[in-house]
């Protein structure tokens, strides 16, 4: 099978699968190996990551590697559920003594001292889906006027999530998101004398979850300057994502859509960790024009990854 031969002869993965070997490598060495039956472990995972990061459909993925569509499905159902249980192994709060750096990082982005007080940027992405039936549908139709579920994630100075909340019918905004979210209800994070980097869909906030937004008035553009050069790696992380991730439609069900969307996470989060870099296609220029300014305006700018999940209900 050509494409198992590629990943066992040695050759760069990333034509095929857009992930490097190191980053594959450690998504296997991850992943429980205890199987009593079924394929080996490193062809399972292979699969899984395939049929994620192409976009590609079960009957494809299964011509590929020449299996039936059922056993396709069975993997990455299953793989999926145990990189579930990894979560917060990769994706997870700093620690005391690393919180330092943290804001050493963003004050870099910043270019300002100031901002060495920030422990990550959050923000929310829509994610287009086909949503289920009525009465579900409604709920679903974003401002935008597209079904979506959203994501809220708080992502350090490397563009890595420290925290995702995925889920939310699209019609909810970023506010209400956060409000529901168990790091804004259990004051989970920042610790005490940092805070997070919020566009202005987002409150002003001190207590129990200190957010700090752009200025909405023009009253001090030098602050919204270096605030937003602050919560650019956010627009970067969203473009590498789409660029790398959901590409084309995915077949699955909307229960199993919020895990599709956090196994992509996972594999970002380990894409960071191996410098495994990808850069976004088009997002550089267009950011360049819209210039820094362009996103402290207004009540935040939602974002659609392109390349919809296809939900089939």
């Amino acid at each position: 099978i050509p494409i198992l031969s590629i990943f066992f002869t040695g050759a760069d993965l990333k034509p095929a699968f857009r992930l490097s070997r190191a980053s594959i490598n450690m998504l296997v060495q991850m992943l429980p190996r205890e199987k009593q039956h079924g394929w080996n472990h490193e062809i399972e995972v292979l699969v899984t990551i395939y049929w994620l990061v192409c976009g590609a459909s079960y009957r494809v993925t299964a011509n590929i590697f020449s299996m039936l569509v059922a056993t396709v499905c069975r993997i990455v159902h299953n793989v999926i559920e145990e990189m579930m249980k990894i979560l917060y192994c990769v994706i997870y709060f700093p620690k005391a003594e690393e919180m330092e750096e943290v804001g050493a990082g963003f004050a870099r982005l910043a270019v300002k001292e100031a901002f060495r007080c920030t422990a990550g940027a959050i923000d929310g992405c829509h994610i287009r889906i086909l949503p289920p039936g009525e009465p579900h549908k409604r709920s679903h139709i974003n401002r935008k006027l597209f079904p979506s579920i959203v994501m809220q994630g708080i992502y350090d100075s490397r563009g890595a999530f420290l925290d995702v909340y995925i889920g939310n019918c699209g019609s909810v905004n970023d506010a209400l998101v956060l409000l529901r979210s168990p790091m804004y209800k259990q004051a989970l994070y920042p610790p005490a004398g940092y805070f997070l980097l919020g566009d202005g869909g987002y409150p002003c906030l001190k207590h129990p979850v200190a957010i700090m937004t752009p200025y909405r008035q023009p009253v001090s553009k030098r602050f919204n300057r270096h605030h937003a050069k602050a919560r650019n790696i956010i627009e970067c992380t969203f473009g590498i994502l789409k660029t790398r991730i959901f590409l084309r439609a995915l077949e699955i069900r909307p229960m199993f859509a919020p895990k599709v969307v956090g196994a992509c996470c996972i594999l970002h989060n380990i894409c960071v960790a191996t410098d495994d870099v990808c850069q976004e296609e088009g997002d550089e220029e267009e950011a360049a024009q819209a210039g820094p300014e362009a996103e402290t305006e207004g009540t935040g700018v939602d974002r659609e990854l392109s390349g919809a999940l296809l939900v089939i209900s």
